[in-house]
């Protein structure tokens, strides 16, 4: 086992900006208001798995499918685009079945494309050819737990923010979600 402190602590600080769940609060927040919970633990054990999925099956799911990775990252950053207009425009895009809850919004769009999605796979993808694995796999963990700790604390947030609060963030990180995603789509349509 090669554990190095300073490859865990980069690629875990790579990782924390690409999933950006801190970011992601006033998403989740909106989240909780329309489904009326958010389901933590599910949540962050799908995101886990998406993970260490990409890491280990990424390029050879995406393969089996006739799906390259730059293609893969167009429909996340489309996704997310949506997000982001819904966001914005406080219009809903993503409708949410009344008799699943919160059991549906762990997974979509939370634990993906938010928390595992296409920039995570594509980031795992890249970082397994330039570290050491046991090193990616402990930075997963790290990240897991950071976004943990989020989901679980969303109804404190989510008394301590108020509304307008709320409604403002959700504003400014819908139009940061777009530049996002219209990026995310922008460099892989020109890649394809």
């Amino acid at each position: 086992m090669n554990f190095i402190f300073k490859e865990i602590f980069s690629v875990a600080l790579i990782l924390f900006s690409i999933i950006d769940i801190l970011g992601s609060i006033p998403i989740i927040l909106n989240i909780r208001k329309k489904t009326g919970g958010i389901h933590a633990e599910r949540t962050t054990i799908i995101s886990g798995f998406l993970m260490f999925g990409y890491l280990y099956l990424g390029t050879g799911i995406l393969s089996l499918f006739g799906v390259d990775i730059k293609s893969f990252a167009v429909a996340g950053g489309i996704i997310l685009l949506l997000m982001g207009f819904e966001m914005i425009l406080g219009r809903e895009i993503f409708k949410h079945n009344p008799t699943t809850g919160a059991r549906s919004s762990s997974v979509v769009p939370l634990a993906f494309p938010i928390i595992a999605g296409a920039g995570t796979m594509t980031s795992l993808l890249s970082l397994k050819a330039a570290y050491h694995e046991e090193n990616i796999i402990v930075a997963i963990l790290v990240n897991l737990i950071l976004v943990y700790a989020v989901l679980k604390s969303s109804s404190y947030l989510e008394r301590k923010i108020s509304q307008a609060s709320i409604e403002v963030l959700q504003k400014v990180f819908g139009l940061i979600l777009l530049a996002i995603a219209i990026k995310l789509i922008k460099e892989n349509l020109i890649a394809l």
